[in-house]
């Protein structure tokens, strides 16, 4: 399975709580939901709609799996909240035990070791592995070198500091531009894909 990374990016690569004001105030950040003013339907929408038509199964870190499974089920009835309810998702934690899974068709991924699951995963035939939000985890599979693509949205917002997707190892990675479309509202819809090393 491919991983696929999808991220609502500010201009300056923050990514932390797109969707609302109480989902991540880490750090004093005070701009939650700053994402609203530049969504549109029709380029940014349809990215979203395009990543999960090829998703096979959802990748979460915790607070971004905490986050979808109190706003997604209450909303069943919707083509889109439909196929993120029934899709299986596995989410890293250690401290969610399972009988705290309640968002239909999740698995735990111990989180003190979850790499040989996720490489486990990614071995596995079939479509993509969607990972959406989930900062530090995906600053991980960055790091290891398991991300196969990059659906980056950026924003045209400067939010002065907040939580990144970019490991900070000062080590050098190289990605090919693989498709880019703007949106009326200044969203740069970018795929990225890494450069095989030479």
């Amino acid at each position: 399975m491919r991983i696929v990374i999808s991220e609502f990016m500010s201009l300056d690569g923050v990514v932390q709580a797109p969707g609302g004001p109480d989902e991540d105030t880490d750090g004093g950040f005070a701009h939650g939901g700053w994402s609203h003013p530049f969504f549109d339907p029709e380029v940014v929408g349809g990215a979203f709609d395009d990543a999960m038509s090829r998703a096979e199964a959802l990748l979460f870190g915790r607070r971004t799996w905490q986050t979808m499974a109190a706003a997604w089920p209450e909303r069943a009835g919707d083509p889109f909240a439909d196929r993120m309810n029934a899709i299986p998702k596995h989410v890293v934690s250690r401290t969610l035990r399972d009988d705290e899974l309640t968002w239909a068709n999740t698995t735990r991924i111990p989180g003190d070791h979850p790499l040989p699951r996720i490489r486990q995963l990614h071995e596995t035939d079939g479509g993509d592995l969607l990972v959406m939000g989930s900062p530090t985890l995906v600053r991980t599979l960055l790091g290891e070198g398991l991300v196969d693509e990059l659906r980056l949205m950026i924003m045209p917002v400067l939010l002065g500091g907040g939580k990144t997707i970019f490991p900070d190892d000062r080590a050098r990675r190289a990605l090919e531009l693989v498709s880019t479309a703007t949106s009326p509202t200044g969203v740069h819809v970018s795929t990225y894909r890494p450069v095989a090393k030479q």
